[in-house]
């Protein structure tokens, strides 16, 4: 209840800061962190200490106010960005969700996820952060090496401002080439963002020059099933290049019916 009240004020909060600056034909309304303080002071509501907890609130685990939705058009819908430190705008872009397929089928692999690690993790987050990692998924989906290099990296980006990436992988193909991988994660009531994806891609652009970057999304799906895409920055838009859906299992759960099956796959698949 009380999440539910605290989206609701910072529905009301966002819903203002873009009443007060849209007009018609508009794409693009900036706004700042003081503009927040404004409109929360005008509907007399109580920011939290950390302001970017409203921004973030707003931009991935939530739904735009109606009072915004019903302004898009042309197949374009309004997205909150960062312009610079402290400095924000809503831009109205086309950008196709990104959402698993319930038709995909799904692999089972042996979990490699240490006992110890899988009863103690503290979020749905962080939970599939680490079977992520323990199990090498990045690796058998991308088919590269691949080695977590930071997690809830936080940095800064010319043109955007703070940006934090959820994991950051590095890794290098059976030809040398070394790739950059962003993984962004999404569990509970957590939605994967476009906005985030292109941001890990410029961080990755900016910081990691000369590597080729190929952005991850992973989400947990019903039973535990994990969605990972890979993803692609086209026209200020972002595409799925690829999706795969994985299960961590025993590995006495993995039959001879389904080795068979995996078996007869094409090796590109």
């Amino acid at each position: 209840m009380a999440g539910a009240k605290q989206q609701g004020r910072y529905g009301a909060l966002v819903a203002k800061l873009f009443k007060d600056r849209y007009r018609p034909g508009k794409t693009h309304v900036p706004f700042t962190r003081d503009d927040l303080r404004t409109a929360a002071n005008a509907l007399r509501i109580v920011l939290p200490k950390n302001l970017g907890d409203v921004v973030y609130s707003v931009r991935y685990r939530a739904d735009l106010p109606d009072a915004i939705v019903k302004t898009e058009h042309g197949g374009r819908k309004w997205m909150i960005l960062g312009e610079g430190i402290a400095k924000y705008a809503f831009r109205l872009m086309k950008l196709e969700p990104i959402v698993p397929n319930p038709g995909m089928s799904v692999v089972k692999i042996p979990d490699a996820t240490p006992e110890i690690v899988a009863r103690y993790a503290q979020s749905d987050e962080q939970a599939l952060l680490s079977k992520v990692r323990y199990n090498r998924i990045i690796d058998i989906f991308l088919g590269i090496a691949t080695f977590s290099l930071q997690n809830h990296l936080r940095t800064t980006v010319e043109g955007i401002g703070q940006v934090e990436l959820d994991e950051l992988y590095v890794g290098v193909d059976r030809r040398g080439r070394q790739y950059v991988i962003p993984v962004q994660a999404k569990g509970g009531s957590d939605k994967h963002s476009p906005v985030q994806t292109l941001q890990d891609i410029a961080c990755c652009r900016e910081k990691f020059d000369g590597l080729v970057c190929r952005p991850i999304s992973a989400q947990f799906m019903d039973n535990e099933t994990i969605a990972i895409f890979e993803l692609t920055e086209e026209q200020d838009s972002v595409r799925i290049v690829e999706e795969k859906h994985y299960k961590l299992v025993p590995a006495s759960q993995i039959s001879k019916k389904d080795l068979e099956a995996y078996g007869r796959a094409r090796p590109d698949l």
